[in-house]
């Protein structure tokens, strides 16, 4: 398998995960219902998966592969901050 292959599957495999966690945090509606819920736990859970495999990852990675991860993070922390400011309202 090629590089540019698997740097494919992994940039799927990252957005597949912060599409779980947009879904979890009622960014996005749920495909089935179309409804939009939140999950702050579950959200929580895939955003601190995302944030692990960047830590196991650190050292093997592109330059766009490390933007991916910078970005996606910073982006679903921000949402999380958010969604969680709401709540305690």
């Amino acid at each position: 398998m090629s590089s540019a292959e698997s740097s494919i599957e992994l940039r799927t495999f990252l957005l597949s995960l912060a599409s779980n966690a947009m879904l979890q945090l009622g960014a996005i509606p749920d495909p089935e219902t179309n409804e939009s819920t939140i999950n702050l736990p579950l959200a929580r859970q895939s955003i601190d998966i995302l944030s692990m495999l960047r830590d196991k990852t650190t050292g093997n990675l592109t330059d766009e592969e490390e933007e991916l991860f910078e970005n996606l993070l910073y982006d679903l922390r921000l949402r999380y901050i958010e969604k969680t400011s709401e709540a305690g309202d």
